[in-house]
């Protein structure tokens, strides 16, 4: 697959039918905001059409669009902070605590911004396991990593992430 929508609108359309639920609700989980999940979903195929498909997406498509979500995801929450806050608490609020008949997907505000410090890949798994629910044995198949790999980075990730938000709900800086 050269260009998805050139070569193989085919193709891209069944990538998109495919993996499209995946990346939203990553995205939503992660950016607690509906919107921001479909900017997400929104922005990752644009990519894919806009160049050449990665050689790996025909291997592991469903990686590739769970890897994209989350790095992408991240990259929302980010920039999220560096915007300029408004006395306008009610828009404020709502971009926190969304409304809605999925709504309890999303974190709180506090584990997305302490997620948002760690390592991509980390949040990756994480994710995978327990939002997903993959076990590990199914996490080290679609990201291509070792049983042992994922079962230390899940470890050590529940101990930062303890460390964070123990940090933050003491009003330290996280």
């Amino acid at each position: 697959m050269s260009r998805p929508t050139a070569d193989h609108p085919e193709e891209f359309e069944g990538l998109f039918r495919e993996h499209y639920l995946l990346v939203y609700r990553t995205a939503w989980v992660i950016t607690g905001n509906p919107d921001d999940a479909e900017d997400v979903l929104q922005t990752i195929f644009l990519r894919l059409m806009r160049r050449s498909a990665p050689p790996d997406i025909r291997k592991n498509a469903k990686g590739y669009f769970y890897r994209a979500a989350v790095r992408l995801s991240l990259d929302t929450i980010r920039s999220r902070r560096r915007e300029v806050l408004t006395s306008d608490f009610a828009a404020i609020e709502g971009r926190i605590r969304p409304e809605g008949p999925n709504g309890h997907y999303a974190f709180e505000p506090r584990l997305a911004e302490t997620l948002a410090k760690l390592p991509p890949r980390t949040v990756e798994i994480v994710m995978l396991r327990y939002v997903h629910d993959y076990t590990e044995p199914e996490i080290a198949k679609l990201l291509r990593l070792s049983r042992g790999t994922i079962a230390v980075t899940l470890f050590r990730a529940r101990l930062r992430l303890r460390k964070l938000l123990t940090a933050s709900s003491s009003g330290e800086p996280i």
